[in-house]
């Protein structure tokens, strides 16, 4: 098989639908033989190769797409996707608006599941299947759509998915069709661009900070209509935010990266500025614990485990709601500052399993 010419970077839910597509296509017409499919991804369109496909049964197909993200260092480069589609006959009338009655996703192997056994598709991947598949599926059937990863829960293992809920594989999550690296610098471009149309219709954002964070926010029901990824730029954006007339954002993070803000360090990659473990030990001093928690602190790995340690002591929820009161006064500081605005800023820290450990409201 000829090599695909080189592609824009595309998130896994779009090879995902893409494999769904193509299978379906198929069990239309047989005869089809496809190796790309067009895909609507809300915003734009794109063309997706296929690598294979095959009708199992006049009832049942089975599609195989890879992933490429472009440019972007991902672990899922190449990374087959299979889609088995299988048609079923409607059972009675079904309400136009029950999509899921009509289009039923699952998680086959390596493909994520939540902990309570939910496939990890999230809002977007659903949303991006709906739209690309139900103008497909015949008004006398309907369609259940199984997403298997074969690679999926051993590059799961090399991810901290587990650690946010999502178990046995990767997750469909994102809120883009495209590949978007976030520590790449080159897009810091692209997040104000969202920024800047998010705050049209919504002026209370929520910065979401990495993409596990969306699956938190997603718990939190928060509407996608008003979640702007960051990156590491967190200074950046809430500068443009309050130039931009936003009334407050919320930070929504892992605690490991946005205490980083408390220490007055507004750009988290690790690679600019670390001090997580001396930013919790001076909040340790603060709040009024002693040498010994101090020392505990600082001798530990990771934040995570000094939250761990604090909740032994029985200091965290001083500790970290010190630090969610630290963040959100140094934040609207920096925008003072910068933007010459006041907005507020609130805060919700999580921990490695995504559960909320304290929030400052506006």
């Amino acid at each position: 098989m000829s090599p695909h010419p080189p592609l824009p970077g595309y998130t896994l839910p779009v090879f995902a639908v893409a494999a769904a597509k193509a299978a379906l296509i198929n069990l239309d017409n047989i005869a089809e033989k496809l190796s790309s499919v067009s895909l609507d991804l809300l915003d734009e369109s794109a063309e997706i190769p296929i690598e294979q496909v095959a009708v199992l049964d006049s009832n049942t197909a089975l599609a195989i797409a890879l992933s490429n993200p472009g440019d972007n260092l991902d672990l899922t480069r190449n990374t087959p996707i299979w889609a088995l589609v299988k048609l079923s006959p409607r059972q009675g009338e079904i309400e136009e608006e029950i999509k899921e009655q009509i289009l039923n996703l699952e998680a086959g192997e390596g493909l994520g599941k939540t902990a309570t056994g939910e496939a990890a598709i999230y809002n977007f991947a659903r949303r991006l299947f709906e739209k690309n598949l139900l103008p497909l599926i015949p008004q006398d059937k309907t369609a259940t759509v199984k997403i298997i990863l074969p690679q999926g829960r051993e590059l799961a293992k090399r991810t901290s998915n587990e650690a946010f809920g999502i178990l046995e594989g990767l997750a469909l999550l994102g809120t883009s069709g495209i590949s978007q690296p976030l520590s790449a610098a080159e897009h810091l471009e692209e997040f104000r661009g969202v920024l800047r149309e998010k705050v049209k219709s919504n002026p209370n954002l929520v910065f979401c900070i990495g993409a596990n964070g969306y699956s938190v926010a997603e718990r939190l029901s928060i509407p996608e209509s008003a979640i702007v990824p960051t990156g590491n730029w967190l200074g950046a954006l809430l500068v443009e935010a309050g130039l931009y007339k936003a009334e407050s954002v919320l930070l929504l993070g892992y605690q490991g990266k946005l205490i980083k803000l408390a220490g007055g360090i507004f750009n988290t990659s690790s690679h600019i500025a670390d001090a997580k473990l001396e930013i919790i030990a001076a909040a340790v001093v603060e709040v009024g614990g002693d040498i010994e928690t101090v020392r505990a602190v600082l001798q530990v790995k990771t934040a995570d485990e000094a939250h761990k340690k604090l909740i032994e002591l029985g200091l965290a929820e001083a500790v970290f709601g010190h630090l969610a009161e630290k963040i959100s006064r140094k934040a609207e500081s920096y925008v003072k500052k910068y933007a010459d605005v006041e907005m507020k800023v609130g805060v919700v820290l999580f921990d490695r399993k995504g559960e909320v450990i304290c929030r400052k409201q506006f």
